[in-house]
């Protein structure tokens, strides 16, 4: 049997980690299952979807409920499960992409199945010092979600059956690596095309995941990761395609500037073919954004983001020359990225160069904000991709109780219209939780 080399470096990482010293909780098994956490979060939301193409406009009600319990601690152990179910009110008119959805092709996505699913299960180990395990379907966010996320936007979240380990061992660093074997993604398991990476509702992979950050210096937390994806070729053969390797850089900070402050951050990422990808290519991501945060008034920002292409990609059987190759980032909380009307959940054969401005701000206790952002391709004679308007208003009240309004408006460019139309999406909310 082959044993790949990042798969070597992840054991050796774990096993001097899990060497540490660590100390035993002293609960006892009773207090620890009946002295635990229950948690809840109920979300009442409508979305309606108007795009300039042939397919109907989506109007979507939707009721998810999620309850979850977390036990307390017993030597070191704990455990955690969280439910979630999601409902379709009205009269149902969207296409969800769910087995039996008779809105399939005849009315735009909302990303919204209904289903009933495990969002959580996993257990649990602190007993080692500054060290936190565990083992089973969870929720990872790594930095600001750009390359690992919960997408946390839909109604089903994106969690994963993966082994984790969290040391804080060193001063103001935390240290997170873990080995992902299945993500379920926010189609669920009634996805009706599971072999088709951009519904599927689980992806099956061995993809080992290393995320440094320190906080040290006063200016800025510099965070560095390795994001090795490796999907599973016998399961799901086309997804292979998005098997990379990721390593990158991110400075995220601010400095004191008046009685306001400046911030900034500035990122990059090299990606290349994983092990069993069929294709030889490599690309970069950039990010560079800065602003200022008027104190008590307005945070304004302005930022550059590319995900590359590589025009020069070649097929690995043959030695010819392959379609380009752009930088992808699947496991992300793509929503918040790119724009709210998600026209780029999949980066463009030709990459892609959002520059972008955003405003928040809070008046009467309503949280405000506006981002604009103009598209481009990252390669190609043409690279006009449009330009998109997002603006949102939402109000906190009792800690536990939000209601928001939402809307994106995405433009048509000159690139490829037909796979990007104009698209307005409108979404209304409300939320408990505890």
């Amino acid at each position: 049997m082959t044993i790949k080399k990042h798969h070597v470096v992840t054991a050796a990482a774990l096993s001097t980690i899990l060497a540490a010293p660590g100390a035993w909780a002293a609960d006892t098994l009773t207090e620890a299952l009946t002295g635990g956490k229950v948690s809840a979060n109920v979300q009442l939301r409508h979305e309606s979807v108007e795009q300039n193409n042939a397919l109907q406009d989506a109007n979507a009600t939707t009721v998810r409920a999620r309850l979850g319990y977390e036990t307390g601690n017993y030597k070191g152990f704990g455990a955690m499960l969280e439910a979630e179910t999601l409902t379709a009110l009205g009269n149902k008119s969207y296409d969800s992409k769910a087995t039996g959805d008779s809105h399939i092709g005849t009315h735009s996505v909302v990303a919204d199945p209904e289903a009933t699913e495990i969002n959580q299960a996993y257990l649990s180990y602190s007993g080692l010092a500054n060290t936190t395990v565990k083992w089973g379907r969870q929720r990872i966010i790594l930095d600001n979600a750009r390359f690992v996320g919960n997408v946390g936007w839909r109604q089903n979240e994106q969690t994963f059956d993966a082994f984790t380990v969290v040391n804080k061992s060193l001063p103001d660093t935390t240290i997170t690596a873990g080995y992902i074997t299945n993500v379920n993604r926010v189609f669920s398991d009634n996805s009706s095309t599971p072999t088709t990476f951009a519904t599927a509702g689980n992806a099956k992979m061995g993809s080992p995941i290393f995320n440094v950050s320190y906080k040290g210096w006063s200016f800025a937390e510099i965070v560095g990761y390795a994001y090795l994806l490796d999907y599973d070729i016998n399961s799901q053969a086309s997804f292979v395609a998005f098997s990379t390797d990721t390593y990158g850089i991110r400075l995220n900070g601010s400095a004191p500037m008046g009685g306001n402050k400046l911030l900034y951050t500035a990122e990059y990422a090299r990606q290349s073919d994983g092990s069993n990808n069929t294709v030889d290519f490599k690309t970069n991501y950039m990010l560079l954004e800065g602003g200022i945060d008027l104190t008590g008034v307005a945070v304004f920002k302005v930022g550059y983001e590319v995900l590359g292409s590589d025009t020069g990609a070649i097929t690995k059987a043959t030695g010819l020359a392959a379609a380009n190759k752009s930088f992808s980032t699947p496991l992300a909380t793509l929503h918040a990225f790119n724009g709210w009307a998600d026209m780029f959940l999949a980066t463009p054969t030709n990459g892609l160069k959002d520059t972008y401005v955003s405003a928040n701000t809070k008046l009467a206790g309503v949280n405000l904000g506006a981002v604009y952002h103009d598209y481009a391709a990252d390669t190609g004679a043409t690279s006009d991709l449009g330009n998109e308007l997002n603006l949102v208003a939402a109000y906190t009240f009792d800690k536990n109780y939000t209601v928001g309004l939402k809307y994106a408006d995405y433009s048509a460019g000159d690139l490829l219209p037909a796979t990007y139309p104009d698209t307005k999406k409108t979404w209304l909310w409300g939320e408990f939780k505890f």
